[in-house]
């Protein structure tokens, strides 16, 4: 079995831009490496025999106990990390979903240090890859299009009075 860093081949993973009637988008603290102690959107490698949507509905329930309904893929591309030497130390062959929460409890769990629920105008404060901001941005637009959002732009903060819009999804102790 190949080793995530320095593989011998990609991985297949997954990712998910979570996107609340509010139009607000989950992001997750990483735990782990790469990008350990960065957020960015939830997601994980595909298992064998696992279908990739059967790994979307797996991860998000593992990383943010949230079930989600599974909507269009956003994106498919690379992710290649190299170390100071050039050599190639991740590769990941990633399709990203845009999903909604259908139920579950919101936690940081499995790989995960923490979760939070971002407006679209204070996703710079997260810091995310251009890549993540740019699929987050079509994630939002799939999302609208879909009528999954109540079309209030993500207006309240999280943790205020607009949480109530989504009770069964407030983050868990």
């Amino acid at each position: 079995m190949s080793s995530r860093a320095y593989p011998d081949r990609p991985f297949v993973g997954v990712g998910a831009v979570i996107v609340d009637d509010a139009a607000r988008v989950l992001l997750v603290k990483r735990r782990f490496a790469p990008l350990a102690g960065e957020w960015s959107l939830p997601g994980g490698a595909v298992d064998v025999g696992e279908t990739l949507e059967e790994c979307v509905t797996r991860e998000m329930r593992e990383e943010t106990g949230l079930d989600v309904e599974v909507g269009a893929v956003i994106e498919v591309f690379d992710r290649i990390m190299h170390d100071a030497e050039g050599r190639v130390q991740y590769h990941y062959v990633l399709i990203d979903y845009v999903c909604r929460p259908v139920g579950g409890t919101l936690m940081a769990a499995s790989d995960v240090a923490d979760v939070a629920w971002a407006e679209a105008a204070a996703l710079s404060d997260y810091r995310l890859t251009d890549k993540a901001m740019s699929v987050i941005g079509q994630g939002l637009t799939l999302a609208a299009a879909a009528g999954w959002t109540s079309g209030a732009g993500g207006a309240g903060k999280a943790g205020s009075e607009d949480e109530r819009s989504v009770p069964a999804f407030r983050k868990g102790n």
